[in-house]
């Protein structure tokens, strides 16, 4: 916590080896915010590895220059050119390793999983991701990158997962529960 009135600030990362998106939110009390929200463009650069030295320098810039509480990152899809999943996990890493770098905790989150938390819907559009962003973050912006708003998403899927409610006991089913809380029933 950044200050005694409890800010967190979360980074969000969506990595890319074309671009790769961030989004930082402020979160004091229980309302998160928009700090910004941006990309890091690689689509000038040829070689892969001046791409993932650029994520790496990129992302330890925006740690320093907002200086995050936690970091989330998007787990990479898994698709079918395994040379691009690849290239996507070095991406993925390079940021990670920024985050490790400065002493952040990370937290990976699935595109699935962000899509739920943020639009109740796992299957949403990258485009439903932003439209709800802008909604509960309040923000308009004229041109929106989507890359961007998958990073914000990361962030406030990250809010939203750390702030659940975690049941101290595991149960299979009803029944179990029943079974393991029957002090707690009245008959």
């Amino acid at each position: 916590m950044k200050n005694g009135q409890g800010e967190k600030i979360i980074l969000g990362i969506d990595p890319g080896t074309t671009v790769t998106g961030y989004g930082l939110i402020s979160v004091t009390g229980k309302n998160p915010s928009l700090i910004t929200l941006g990309i890091i463009d690689l689509r000038k650069k040829e070689d892969h590895f001046k791409k993932i030295r650029t994520i790496f320098e990129q992302t330890l810039s925006l740690i320093d220059q907002y200086h995050p509480d936690e970091f989330a990152i998007e787990a990479p899809f898994f698709g079918k050119n395994v040379q691009s999943m690849l290239k996507l996990g070095r991406a993925q890493g390079a940021a990670i390793a920024a985050a490790l770098y400065r002493g952040l905790p990370v937290f990976e989150y699935a595109p699935r999983m962000i899509k739920m938390s943020i639009t109740g819907q796992g299957q949403a559009s990258k485009e439903q991701v932003a439209a709800m962003l802008r909604s509960i973050l309040s923000f308009t912006t004229e041109t929106m990158v989507l890359d961007a708003t998958d990073a914000l998403g990361a962030a406030l899927c990250h809010y939203y997962q750390s702030n659940k409610p975690v049941s101290s006991r595991e149960y299979k089913n009803w029944g179990d529960f029943v079974k393991k809380n029957s002090g707690r029933l009245k008959g």
